[in-house]
């Protein structure tokens, strides 16, 4: 059998992709260095941790979010793929660079409430931005996705629980008001990452796809997410012509990638994206794992 090659991610659009993914590491440490360290204020998850460490031993902030990142870059290499992994690489890395540079700018407010709350939005737009376009700069989710194959706990309530241990060390190290700033900090950030990618409140999105190529892009869907999909047979409403409906199941981290694989096959599908509540089955848990 003839084996298919699938047309690769264009040159143009790895560089737009990393391009974003600087800009979205930019922000996240201006809102860190300009706006929570210089108010002992965190954010959550692998961030927060690196935060607290830094506020109790100087190490640089940049070094520990990297080192602390590396387990989950490689589990995401493993798991999730290449792409994610190195657009998760380079954010870190550049967040990493970046943060320390700006050591010399005095920080934009001393007032905690008004450091809460543009701090939160200024790092959830720069995080949503690194996922949008691929990546991440904490590695919590990507170990959510990881366990939920052996917990009971869907990802979003990984990543709470798992925050629940960092505001309650935050409030011992800070002080309990810090933390109360700190929650709400997570709370306007996460909300802020929602809305720049676009409806990631659940942690799975059921894919509808309508496309003549429909072969190709299912193909590629398999090969390049790892990803089972299932083939229903549909009819066009003005023609009455039949057609293939593609429905795929995938997590929010995907949504980029599975975006960039539609439009280099076929810039005229018809694409449909839904949260779902809920995702069970060992097909879908195995192509994560």
């Amino acid at each position: 059998m003839m084996e298919k090659k699938h047309r690769s991610e264009s040159k143009l659009h790895i560089i737009y992709r990393y391009i974003m993914l600087l800009i979205g590491a930019t922000l996240a440490a201006l809102a860190i260095e300009l706006f929570l360290i210089p108010n002992s204020i965190i954010d959550g998850g692998i961030i927060g941790i690196s935060l607290l460490i830094n506020h109790l031993t100087d190490i640089s902030f940049g070094i520990l979010v990297f080192v602390f990142n590396i387990p989950f870059i490689y589990s995401g290499y493993k798991n999730i793929g290449k792409n994610f992994a190195f657009s998760s690489l380079f954010g870190i890395v550049a967040l990493a660079i970046i943060e320390p540079q700006l050591h010399h700018i005095s920080p934009f407010t001393t007032e905690p409430l008004l450091a809460t709350v543009f701090g939160g939005l200024l790092l959830g737009t720069g995080v949503g931005m690194v996922i949008r376009h691929g990546g991440a700069l904490d590695g919590t989710e990507i170990l959510g996705i990881l366990l939920t194959k052996k917990l009971p706990f869907s990802i979003g309530e990984f990543v709470m629980f798992f925050n629940v241990f960092v505001f309650g060390w935050a409030g011992f190290v800070l002080g309990w008001e810090q933390a109360m700033y700190s929650i709400i900090t997570y709370y306007i950030a996460s909300k802020m990452i929602d809305s720049v990618v676009q409806g990631l409140e659940g942690d799975t999105k059921a894919v509808i796809i309508v496309s003549d190529h429909y072969e190709e892009i299912s193909d590629a869907i398999i090969d390049r997410l790892g990803r089972t999909v299932t083939k229903l047979k549909g009819k066009g409403g003005f023609k009455d012509n039949e057609k293939e409906v593609i429905y795929v199941v995938i997590t929010r981290l995907e949504i980029s990638k599975l975006k960039t694989i539609i439009g280099e096959i076929d810039t005229n599908a018809f694409t449909t994206i839904m949260d779902t509540q809920e995702a069970h089955g060992s097909k879908f848990k195995s192509a994560i794992h």
